[in-house]
């Protein structure tokens, strides 16, 4: 243990913040898979009834006078996912400032792509739909699962370039940008817009707060929630707020790096000699009182150089991967499978699964292809387009996004359990077909 601790720090043990966050997606995609089977296995080989028991049980939230009674499926789908669409705007919003959707020239690709991707699934889907009661649809076979996705293509290893990952990344996330218009606009209920009116005073009040240079993320969550609250029953769905809350919360840093580096220098002398002479050798605690000032001064600094977007996205992302998407599976995620419904051949069937099949690497494959070709874009260094096709098929992953939006297209029981069980059937094959092309894809 001393050994390690007196190690030198190598730029070789370090990780950059994506491959941090490639890592965390694909364990929590794995977690998410398992939490599915356990969903599926609970409804076919144990009770439907129980499992839906389960999910209807009621929970209130709330004090007397003001208090929220829902059941514990509603608790998941708008209050869990609110929360997890607030992080994927995190994750927008950073990606749009800093990372690979900040420029024209970084973006255009994974753009392009993703427009593809959404456009030819949704035009599948309404073609064998048109005039029928499912065309509501629509939406199903849009969306990706960045998690699923990801998880999938970490099991190639050092197959696939880094190029390669920061691609279906940066498409994922221009894919969530259209997944949360598609629910604003199109799968929204009669508006009130009293509570709109208000919400909207509410995200002024937050813009406000990050314009005078207020940091406290205590402030943004307490009003953050209040605006959540407002989203509620206003024919908006809530998980916007979720979205439009994160869009709010600052990017800024109080301090650059140099000033960092300036302060923390100032401070580490306060353990250097002649100060940690008073600090015996193995002593447990800090014993000065100029070594605990000057711990408590490194704690500001770095609180002060990371940007409150950056503090949230990090520490909810564990809480997103690890519990909230694990349960969202668990709890939407249950079917029966029965002889009638593997030979159901109708046209939401047909529709979700050629949309996510064959029109997610189509349009991914076409828009890219047409991009390069327009001089709109350039072709990722150290990518081929057999990849690109690959990648195509693993953009074909939809479940946690799609089953969301079954929920928001559907209230009929038998289109939900039809549409679940297209998504599953699409997912499963898209994700093992994406693999094996990438696995026998030779890299540049």
């Amino acid at each position: 243990m001393q050994k390690l601790f007196n190690s030198k720090i190598s730029s070789k043990n370090l990780i950059t913040p994506f491959q941090q966050f490639t890592a965390l997606e694909a364990s929590a995609g794995i977690v998410m898979f398992i939490a599915a089977i356990v969903a599926l296995l609970w409804v076919n080989l144990i009770s439907l009834e129980s499992y839906e028991n389960i999910w209807k049980t009621k929970l209130t939230i709330g004090i007397t006078s003001f208090s929220i009674n829902e059941t514990l499926h509603y608790w998941i789908n708008e209050g869990l996912m609110a929360i997890f669409f607030f992080v994927v705007g995190l994750e927008i919003k950073r990606s749009m400032i800093l990372g690979d959707l900040s420029s024209l020239k970084k973006s255009a690709f994974p753009i392009m792509a993703a427009i593809g991707g959404m456009l030819i699934p949704a035009s599948i889907f309404i073609a064998l739909n048109y005039n029928q009661e499912t065309i509501n649809g629509w939406g199903i076979p849009v969306a990706t699962d960045i998690a699923f996705s990801l998880g999938v293509l970490s099991l190639l290893g050092r197959k696939v370039p880094l190029t390669l990952k920061i691609f279906l990344t940066a498409l994922a996330i221009v894919d969530d940008i259209g997944a949360v218009l598609i629910i604003a606009l199109f799968y929204t209920s009669e508006i009130i817009w009293l509570r709109i009116a208000i919400a909207g005073i509410l995200l002024l009040i937050l813009i406000l707060a990050n314009v005078s240079g207020i940091r406290n993320i205590t402030i943004y969550c307490l009003i953050g929630i209040c605006t959540w609250i407002c989203f509620l029953h206003s024919g908006i769905h809530a998980t916007i707020a979720g979205v439009l809350v994160s869009m709010t919360i600052p990017l800024k840093v109080q301090i650059n790096t140099s000033e960092f580096v300036e302060r923390c220098k100032n401070l580490l002398k306060y353990f250097e000699p002649p100060y940690d002479s008073r600090t015996s050798k193995g002593s447990s605690a800090l014993s000065t009182l100029e070594q605990r000032s000057a711990l408590n001064g490194l704690e500001i600094a770095v609180k002060d150089v990371e940007s409150p977007l950056q503090r949230l996205e990090h520490s909810l992302h564990y809480w997103v991967a690890f519990f909230i998407i694990p349960i969202f599976a668990l709890s939407n995620s249950g079917f029966i499978i029965d002889q009638d419904a593997i030979s159901n051949t109708s046209s939401l069937t047909t529709g979700i699964i050629f949309g996510l099949l064959a029109g997610k690497p189509i349009g991914i494959f076409l828009f890219s292809y047409l991009s390069v070709k327009l001089g709109i874009s350039n072709l990722p260094s150290g990518v081929n387009w057999k990849q690109i096709i690959g990648i195509g098929f693993l953009g074909g992953i939809g479940f946690t996004m799609s089953i969301f939006l079954s929920g928001l297209a559907f209230e009929a029981y038998d289109l939900i359990s039809t549409s679940k069980m297209a998504i599953f059937s699409a997912s499963l094959l898209a994700g093992v077909i994406g693999y094996l092309i990438l696995k026998l894809t030779k890299t540049n």
